[in-house]
């Protein structure tokens, strides 16, 4: 990537100093959680955001409205669990109300979807993904530290039933504990209809835990799964900035996908952004710094000044998110507070 020049000349809307232009809103709506999965946080949970601190849905629709009349032309809803969030398809209706309308996708952990899948469908809700990282109940609840796996399937079948397709399963691979199993999920996957990602296991954990040599990689997931079917590679010029490898299950029609978010980083084309349940733009997962919004919104800014502020915030994202790096530093924000 080239470094463009002086911010005086920069492209209109959100761009960055090497030409990435963010298309990909991605929101927390709450930090709240629901397990307690032995990657992401301790058993006892973490200090949840105090109400107040949190954006109300007005201040959150005005901030998103102004992300979309910046050129965000998908908005994912995260967490913690988005479910959470009592008031979520009430939510998801005034963002689908938006002119022009965002596509409008969800990740959750599926506790809870089978409830409210075909009213989130009613009120605007696109498509879901589903974070499930094994099939198999006694390890679902070591990793989770809650049985709750029947409700995940549940959810995914309501997702199914409602038409939030394609439904797509996010897994995460972890050394001993269930990187044997990956051609297990993607046979069941396969099985229902819906297309599954493995994705990389990353240093976001809020006990600062991680450790690259314990990360199962991309290439090994791909000869793990080579193992029982033959993987064909899409054309790259397919993918555009979509994170995920994607790979034809024995000529297809079936995929499934590979997010190398740490052994090969898709930096390069990323066009997302974030927004924090506590109204902070974030222009990179990794991001040490943020830039908050809802202060100035609460003390009257104009929608011109709380545009300013986001596009300066993406002017100084970094060229890549730097982990391997001999400076890189986790960011504070667990993944729970930050969003997936």
């Amino acid at each position: 990537m080239t470094r463009l020049p002086d911010p005086s000349v920069r492209p209109a809307g959100l761009a960055d100093q090497f030409g990435r232009v963010a298309r990909d809103l991605r929101v927390s709506v709450t930090d709240r959680c629901n397990l307690r999965c032995t990657y992401c946080m301790p058993a006892e949970g973490l200090p949840w955001m105090p109400r107040a601190e949190m954006l109300t849905d007005e201040e959150m629709l005005r901030i998103i409205g102004l992300f979309v009349r910046d050129g965000i032309t998908q908005v994912r809803l995260t967490g913690g669990e988005p479910l959470l969030r009592r008031s979520l398809v009430d939510l998801v209706a005034g963002i689908a109300a938006l002119e022009p309308r965002p596509k409008i996708a969800m990740t959750t952990n599926g506790v809870g979807l089978e409830r409210v899948a075909h009213r989130l469908k009613d009120a605007g809700l696109d498509r879901v993904n589903v974070s499930l990282d094994t099939i198999d109940s006694q390890t679902f609840t070591r990793l989770t530290r809650r049985d709750r796996l029947a409700d995940v399937e549940a959810g995914l079948k309501a997702a199914a039933d409602a038409g939030l397709t394609p439904v797509k399963v996010n897994a995460v691979a972890m050394r001993g504990i269930n990187d044997e199993s990956v051609a297990d999920v993607l046979a069941w996957c396969l099985e229902r209809g819906y297309e599954l990602r493995f994705i990389e296991q990353m240093p976001l954990d809020a006990q600062h835990a991680w450790d690259r040599s314990d990360m199962i990689t991309a290439d090994e997931i791909r000869e793990r799964l080579s193992r029982r079917w033959e993987l064909t590679p899409l054309p790259a010029a397919d993918r555009g900035s979509a994170p995920a490898e994607r790979f034809l299950v024995d000529g297809g029609p079936e995929t499934v996908g590979i997010i190398a978010s740490v052994s090969a980083p898709f930096c390069a084309a990323c066009d997302r952004t974030r927004l924090t349940a506590d109204g902070q733009v974030r222009n990179c997962l990794f991001s040490t710094t943020e830039t908050d919004l809802r202060g100035p919104l609460r003390e009257g800014a104009t929608d011109d000044e709380l545009l300013a502020l986001m596009r300066g915030e993406m002017w100084r994202k970094r060229r890549g998110h730097g982990i391997g790096d001999p400076d890189f530093v986790q960011p504070d924000r667990p993944m729970s507070a930050i969003g997936g």
